[in-house]
């Protein structure tokens, strides 16, 4: 069982691992040793997710976020290749599922209440205003009195 948080625990059965050669330059290793990991996690229909979590792990691993990648079957992919070493790169794909999973389970912002400048800030934008404006005048051509 790997613990994600107090109350979240997955079975290593629901993480499925696949090794492939990393891409890019790097010599003759790269090109002999599958060290890259993809890392396959099904959240539609893991026991282990709350609803809540299930709901917005999913909408938050939409490519935008650049968490992974997430199939039309609910399948969140995650490729690890930034290290050499395939026990590195595990390490760092489970991580990056962990990571992904703890945002997701963790409460929302409290809601942004609207607020106005205070009379104190708005009079010091003023004053800089000001000073600005006398600045750009001064740059002007000197009046002929």
């Amino acid at each position: 069982m790997i613990v994600v948080t107090e109350s979240i625990t997955i079975a290593e059965e629901e993480l499925h691992e696949s090794f492939l050669r990393a891409p890019g330059p790097g010599g003759q290793n790269v090109n002999k040793v599958e060290t890259a990991v993809q890392l396959r996690f099904d959240v539609r229909a893991s026991p282990s997710l709350p609803e809540r979590v299930r709901a917005r792990l999913l909408a938050r691993a939409e490519p935008a976020v650049r968490v992974g990648q997430l199939t039309t079957e609910g399948v969140l992919v995650i490729t690890a290749d930034r290290r050499r070493s395939r026990e590195r790169n595990r390490a760092d794909a489970l991580e990056r599922l962990l990571q992904a999973i703890r945002a997701a389970a963790a409460p929302p912002p409290p809601p942004r209440r609207p607020t106005r400048p205070g009379r104190a800030a708005r009079e010091r934008r003023l004053h800089g205003k000001a000073v600005r404006s006398s600045i750009k005048h001064l740059r002007g051509r000197p009046s002929e009195e």
